[in-house]
């Protein structure tokens, strides 16, 4: 079993969750700089698109800083010669792993056969990781997925991912029909420990577990840890707005201090992909994108809401640093 870099973690560990448009080259650069988890992720991209001729587009979905490191790419689709061909990017741009997306509830990734929809599939599943490590190489490859799709059956969708050995299987402790609207399962996250621990009894090596869903906060991670075995611990939207969410020396964050990152995050969207209010034709992504993180970081305090719906009409860096100053937080 080949589990790279992962072998070498302290326990429990922690990583970013990959999500669309947040988890980009800016956002994990806050990360590296104010307070770096053990593991990052590029946000999740498409197998076919990364194999079509939009592949350039795509490419910007999977840069990185050698700051950022260890980084995993996650890459989604249906297609197992297409897992293949981006492994083999994945190869050529120097990733330290390479994670397979069986969870995402998307209707258009799902309509690909892509995402959870792969949890009704498995024998595809299984394929697929198959030709992910063969393009791969020594580069180690894992899985994120969830508790089952219309009804809980880990039980019976675990054993197939455990058959093809990948190093680490990070499941969001919830089933795709309920999305995120109820709360995260973590007593069935120790179940898939005890899962594991039984399938590869007496093997020297066994896929890492890593639990994902509702974890607010380091502390509360770490709890979670203990309680359910698990090897890791995955954030999502806990980070949003709080670049020092892994930082165990930063506490009691001022408002002032919050909202000079989220220009420091908006000056570094514009320096990976462009000044979309000089030149919009020649930025490589939106900058509306920035709009999630504005909300997150303007929020929680007197005059936030008017601070918001300033923010969100600013179309740059500059215009957002003016908007503060304008307001006496810078």
């Amino acid at each position: 079993m080949n589990l790279g870099f992962w072998k070498k973690l302290k326990k429990p560990f922690f990583a970013i969750a990959p999500m669309l448009d947040v988890t980009d080259i800016a956002f994990r650069e806050m990360f590296a700089k104010h307070g770096a988890p053990d593991v990052f992720w590029t946000e999740f991209v498409s197998c076919d698109g990364l194999c079509s001729k939009g592949r350039e587009r795509l490419v910007s979905h999977l840069l990185y800083t050698k700051k950022q490191r260890p980084i995993v790419a996650q890459f989604f689709g249906a297609r197992p010669e297409n897992f293949y061909r981006t492994a083999l990017l994945a190869r050529e741009l120097g990733f330290d792993g390479i994670d397979i997306n069986m969870g995402c509830p998307d209707r258009a990734v799902e309509g690909q056969g892509a995402g959870a929809a792969l949890i009704k599939d498995p024998k595809r599943a299984q394929e697929i990781i198959q030709e992910t490590k063969r393009g791969a190489g020594k580069i180690p490859v894992s899985v994120k997925t969830r508790l089952g799709y219309a009804r809980d059956t880990m039980e019976e969708w675990l054993p197939y991912l455990f058959e093809m050995e990948p190093a680490a299987i990070t499941v969001h402790a919830r089933m795709r029909k309920e999305m995120s609207k109820v709360p995260a399962h973590w007593d069935r996250v120790a179940d898939v420990v005890s899962l594991r621990d039984g399938y590869f009894s007496g093997r020297r090596s066994k896929p890492l577990i890593v639990g994902n869903g509702d974890v607010e906060n380091l502390t509360d991670g770490y709890r979670k840890a203990k309680e359910t075995g698990a090897d890791g611990i995955m954030v999502g939207r806990g980070v949003f707005g709080n670049p020092w969410f892994f930082n165990t020396r930063v506490k009691n964050i001022s408002v002032e201090r919050r909202l000079s990152a989220m220009v420091e995050h908006t000056r570094l969207f514009e320096k990976y992909f462009g000044n979309s209010n000089n030149d919009r034709s020649t930025a490589i992504r939106n900058f509306d994108i920035m709009k999630k993180h504005f909300k997150a970081y303007a929020s929680g305090f007197d005059g936030a809401k008017e601070l918001r719906a300033k923010l969100m009409i600013a179309r740059s860096a500059e215009e957002v640093r003016r908007v503060l100053k304008e307001a006496n937080y810078i």
